[in-house]
């Protein structure tokens, strides 16, 4: 049963996404919150030339220099002013001097220190055709299967190429006409001239054209003849998208839907949620099987797990039904999160060469659907899948999220127990620096949970080793691994927040984690064991407060 697929668009103010789905599944997501880059041309000047690198970096107005790799220099004219002939094999101090001008065209974003990459070899995407006017060939979209489709769509681009420009016939031209082609063509070299005109006009660096917006795109390179809806939120969008459909692809116009629901429309088709689990490390198969994803920054690591599932048969079949199921999603989440870069694929071992096969197979057709290129190398002896992924721009984790200001990226923080193992050596120290007869100990308030222990026993010892008296303090500001010890000298305030007697009401924060029948509260710093409180997390009390030690009181709920 063939899947439906859609295009769901959201358009806010400060946002546009867009999310491709596949049946019900969300199987690509873009998200553009600034104007995109790549695809754009600029008028450029060579600031460095680099023989060890064979590189250049070109000024083109932003706020790094772009990178031009010397193969990425077309051989011949470079710009409309200078006539300098580059040989085919030459180096790049051959081909480029420093403040020379040229043409270029982003082709990848620039990505945290390194600046975007450029190149000379121009090519304009339009709906059925890309337009490369430094190129005299032609070519058709390796994605058609039929070669007699194939061969009859040759021969239109060979029937009708500009004199000194190459064309390549995109996927989807299928099934369309000499004349649809034709106008497509006609689009894209009127739009060449007023770039040629405008580099002319312009004093480098400067920007020529522009790479339209995210719906733009979406109509031109996605939404195909397989796209059964096109749905979008924004009522200028939508006519927008009218407008173009309508030039581009007339008969698909009645597919352009404007949703109007009350519940936001990723919210409407559960996209929400499918974002916020392409975020997530762990990833669950439907069987009980699960992936773990792991990005760094020169690779991705994906782990396949059983999990759960157990199987029916023996253990050969259910490894083998865990890894086809996992070579499925891995393709989807690779789409999803948009990783590129190496990818190193750890599969559950399979002794038998046919099921090895069969993975390979089942993962090589996964990503047939994947319009970014891939390479792919053979199931090793140790299960593992080495691959690469065409990096244009940034995955979706690093679009979206920022490294987490607790643990700085590491992916942990250290324990509460740890942390009060190291504050009570920092306490044992300042016993001999200090003085004052007083200490008292501020720590994030589960560090001061293991520190003050059980009945304040863990702290009465601490005391005795010292010799001095301790005040614990929870403090919600401080990092979960910040911790201060100081005398009494240096503390501001009243020691004790509390007085035995008085009734105040307070938010049960959590259950204590040495008596779970017990809740605690947090007065000003000082935490408060309330009796029977355990199942009231969350709840304002009124309490009464019976005992009152150092570090820790003790309250009855009086309500």
């Amino acid at each position: 049963m063939p899947t439906k697929k859609r295009i769901v668009a959201n358009v806010d103010q400060y946002e546009t996404r867009v999310g491709v789905m596949d049946d019900d599944r969300l199987v690509e997501i873009y998200v553009e919150r600034e104007e995109r880059n790549i695809g754009s041309i600029y008028k450029g000047k060579v600031a460095n030339v680099l023989p060890g690198m064979a590189a250049a970096f070109v000024d083109i107005g932003l706020e790094r220099n772009a990178f031009l790799y010397v193969g990425d220099v077309v051989p011949g004219t470079l710009t409309d002013d200078d006539e300098i002939a580059v040989p085919s094999r030459a180096t790049i101090s051959e081909s480029l001097k420093v403040g020379q001008e040229v043409k270029v065209q982003i082709t990848k974003s620039p990505i945290g220190t390194k600046g975007a990459r450029v190149t000379t070899r121009i090519s304009l995407p339009g709906r059925y055709l890309v337009l490369m006017p430094s190129s005299d060939l032609v070519g058709v979209s390796r994605r058609l299967p039929d070669e007699a489709e194939r061969e009859r769509l040759r021969h239109i681009a060979e029937k009708i190429r500009p004199n000194d420009m190459g064309i390549i016939v995109r996927t989807a031209a299928e099934g369309r006409s000499e004349k649809d082609i034709v106008r497509d063509l006609n689009f894209l070299t009127s739009l060449w001239k007023r770039i040629g005109e405008s580099a002319r006009r312009s004093q480098a660096p400067a920007l020529l054209h522009k790479e339209y917006g995210l719906v733009f795109r979406m109509v031109r390179d996605v939404f195909t003849a397989d796209i059964s809806e096109f749905i979008i939120d924004s009522l200028p969008e939508y006519e927008k998208v009218l407008d173009l459909v309508g030039m581009l692809s007339p008969r698909y116009k009645n597919r352009v839907i404007l949703y109007d629901g009350k519940i936001p429309v990723f919210s409407h088709f559960g996209l929400e949620e499918q974002i916020d689990e392409a975020l997530k490390r762990k990833v669950w198969l439907k069987s009980g099987g699960y992936l773990i994803i792991e990005e760094a920054e020169a690779l991705t690591v994906v782990d396949v797990n059983t999990g759960r599932y157990v199987g029916t048969r023996d253990l050969a079949h259910t490894i083998l039904t865990n890894n086809l199921e996992a070579v499925k999603e891995i393709a989807r989440q690779l789409r999803l999160r948009d990783i590129g870069g190496i990818i190193v694929i750890d599969l559950i071992d399979m002794d038998n060469e046919s099921h090895r096969d069969k993975v390979f197979k089942a993962f090589e057709k996964a990503l047939s659907e994947d319009k970014t290129k891939t390479s792919i190398s053979s199931i090793s002896k140790l299960g593992l899948i080495e691959m690469t992924r065409k990096r244009v721009s940034k995955s979706l984790p690093a679009l979206l999220c920022v490294t987490c200001p607790l643990c700085h990226g590491h992916g942990h923080i250290i324990s509460a127990e740890t942390m009060s193992v190291r504050i009570e050596r920092e306490m044992r120290k300042a016993g001999m620096e200090y003085d004052s007869s007083r200490l008292v100990v501020r720590a994030y308030p589960q560090v001061a949970v293991n520190l003050i222990g059980a009945d304040g026993e863990r702290i009465d010892g601490i005391e005795k080793c010292i010799g001095k008296e301790v005040y614990v303090r929870g403090d919600q500001r401080l990092h979960p691994e910040g911790f201060k010890v100081e005398p009494e000298s240096h503390i501001k305030g009243r020691l004790f927040p509390l007085t035995v007697g008085e009734s105040i009401t307070v938010t049960i924060d959590s259950v204590n984690p040495f008596c779970v029948d017990n809740g605690l509260a947090w007065v000003r710093g000082m935490m408060v064991d309330v009796e029977k409180a355990g199942n009231r997390v969350g709840d304002d009390v009124r309490i009464y407060i019976r005992q009152l030690d150092r570090s820790l009181a003790r309250a009855d709920i009086t309500e």
